[in-house]
């Protein structure tokens, strides 16, 4: 019987499996969807967000800010709460997240460089027609994604949920 742990492990991919992966999906004509974010306390806002996104596509793949690039975002000294292990593991624990990568520069920008995605994905806090970049709404690769034919959406978060509020309730 398949070990469901393998499973899980199995959609951890590093930055040398990414192109491999990805152009394997392509060739079977596969729409690959990307998403990007901390995760640190997995709640349904972040659940719904990502169930929406993967029905955008046959593949979601979610980038994972590494512990480093948390911090560097000034999220708050304790976080994140999760470590980067822990964060990962959770995401790839979802039947509809088909792959889940690490990064450690302060933007995913290389990351979707790499991955080329078909449908870029950010929560409804961005603009998907925002074109400066310097905005606090704009969406990092944007731009790259439209430049090759790749469409770039936003999905509405879900009220109610967020992780900073979440660790608020927990500190009363």
């Amino acid at each position: 019987m398949h070990d469901r742990t393998d499973y899980i492990a199995g959609k951890l991919i590093s930055g040398d499996d990414v192109t491999r992966k990805m152009n394997l999906w392509r060739m079977r004509g596969e729409k690959i969807v990307f998403t990007n974010g901390c995760f640190d306390i997995l709640h349904r806002g972040h659940v719904t967000y990502l169930l929406e996104a993967a029905q955008l596509g046959q593949r979601l793949v979610v980038g994972v800010n590494s512990d480093r690039s948390v911090k560097a975002q000034n999220k708050g000294a304790d976080r994140p709460v999760n470590d980067e292990e822990a964060r990962m593991f959770l995401l790839a624990a979802l039947g509809f997240v088909d792959a889940v990568i690490r990064f450690d520069e302060d933007t995913p920008l290389e990351l979707i460089r790499n991955i080329r995605p078909d449908v870029l994905v950010k929560g409804g806090d961005y603009n998907a027609s925002q074109t400066d970049s310097g905005a606090k709404d704009f969406i990092v690769g944007s731009d790259i994604v439209r430049q090759y034919g790749g469409r770039v959406e936003t999905i509405d978060l879900v009220d109610g949920y967020s992780t900073t509020s979440l660790i608020d309730r927990l500190r009363k």
